[in-house]
């Protein structure tokens, strides 16, 4: 049985989150865990606490399972946009020009690794 895990309204850019999404898709959840922990983007926090509260909702999920993180894999991880802020910025000659404070939505999702039996 899966279990998933959403954060709404992070204050980064859904371009700049895609780019660590993709990095931990389809990983044991062990191994995206060391992937986030060595990456220098400052969104890899959001998506570690994101991840560990997936594993954290698969154990509530599944009380009478004892499940490592190496049995574990990172299902599904997509972004979406959330709302945008639209600020302005003093221009030359008294205009002003737009800034979009982008956010987005993470949701990842966990499953345990399917046994292949041959």
């Amino acid at each position: 049985m899966q279990a998933k895990a959403i954060l709404r309204h992070t204050p980064t850019s859904p371009r700049k989150m895609r780019l660590l999404a993709g990095l931990v898709r389809g990983k044991p959840v062990d191994q995206a865990k060391a992937i986030l922990l060595n990456s220098t983007k400052g969104a890899s926090r959001n998506v570690m606490l994101t991840l560990k509260s997936a594993v954290a909702n698969y154990a509530q999920l599944n009380p009478d399972e004892r499940v490592s993180d190496q049995e574990l894999v990172v299902k599904e991880v997509f972004v979406d946009q959330g709302a945008t802020l639209k600020r302005m910025l003093p221009a030359p000659m008294g205009r002003a020009y737009r800034v979009r404070k982008r956010s987005n939505h993470l949701t990842v999702i966990v499953d345990k690794v399917k046994q292949s039996s041959k």
